[in-house]
């Protein structure tokens, strides 16, 4: 796919657009992404057991998506971030044995230890209901501003193709939530007590989608100034509209990162409004590399959390 796109395009001409952007909107692009990454932390949270604290799963959440840049799809970096959490929980939970291992009164008043098992049960149950929350908050945006740029679209099958995707999120939540597909495996049945215990939170679930919001609407902000960088002005309205879209198709782990795939989606969907198959491309790189570029620092995390379990 990605040859594809850049055999239509022209690497060249591509790097050469890139090559006159505004180091501003660069920059802005990639602090506006590490600033999401700390709203998503605090969304996180909320979705775990008392007792975290922020900067750690902070810390968590860079590491999976320093790994997003290099594992199938967008969300590769998830099961990173499932797997340290699971030790976290692990840690934590041998910690707090052992201050209180000489202490009967304390001994009874502390929960069970965490297993192997449950704290796996945890960390992948919270990363799943994480990004699951973001995905409604992806879908709702892009159905909220449909029908204020269907002007942009008409004639196209752009409202067909946003329609399938939010239908199939549908399917598939049904299959999950409602009708409990593969309850009576234990590994699943465990995962569907961990969804009940957050069903009947609603002002958790109402904080989670908010947060959700404000970090999907920056993610489209970022890509909007990247746009304006190159020297193109697009209505606001069109990238809430497609960046859902790109994003859903980017998510399918057939591809490193989601490249080609989000290159051959910018091409596509931004074709409808005449934009040249070379900008499209510059448009969808920039936007990688800033997200790249402010996944660096989930490296020196990466290295500061092997240093920890190691000790």
């Amino acid at each position: 796919m990605l040859y594809f796109v850049l055999s239509k395009a022209g690497i060249d001409k591509v790097f050469l657009i890139m090559k006159g952007m505004n180091p501003l909107a660069f920059i802005s692009a990639i602090f506006i992404y590490i600033f999401s990454l700390y709203v998503s932390t605090i969304r996180w949270r909320l979705l775990l057991p008392e007792g975290f604290r922020t900067g750690r799963l902070f810390s968590l959440y860079l590491i999976g998506s320093f790994f997003n840049t290099f594992l199938p799809g967008v969300i590769g970096g998830d099961a990173v971030k499932a797997y340290y959490l699971s030790k976290e929980l692990r840690v934590t939970s041998d910690e707090l044995k052992e201050q209180d291992s000489g202490s009967e009164q304390n001994s009874k008043l502390n929960p069970s230890p965490i297993t192997h098992h449950s704290s796996l049960t945890i960390s992948i149950a919270s990363v799943f209901m994480d990004r699951y929350i973001g995905f409604i908050a992806l879908m709702s945006v892009g159905l909220i501003a449909f029908p204020f740029g269907f002007k942009y679209f008409k004639g196209s099958n752009i409202g067909w193709l946003l329609l399938l995707i939010v239908f199939s999120f549908l399917m598939v939540s049904l299959l999950i939530f409602w009708l409990r597909l593969g309850k009576g495996i234990r590994a699943l049945s465990d995962f569907y007590d961990y969804f009940h215990a957050y069903k009947n939170q609603r002002n958790v679930i109402v904080k989670t989608l908010l947060l959700s919001a404000i970090i999907q609407i920056m993610g489209i902000m970022a890509v909007h100034i990247l746009t304006m960088g190159l020297g193109q002005h697009i209505s606001l309205l069109v990238f809430f509209i497609f960046i859902p879209i790109i994003i859903t198709i980017a998510t399918l782990p057939i591809s490193i990162s989601g490249i080609g795939l989000r290159e051959g989606s910018f091409v596509l969907l931004f074709g409808f409004l005449g934009i040249t198959p070379d900008m499209a491309t510059a448009i969808s790189f920039a936007w990688f590399l800033s997200i790249a570029s402010g996944s660096l620092l989930g490296l020196v995390e990466y290295i500061r959390h092997s240093d920890y379990f190691k000790r």
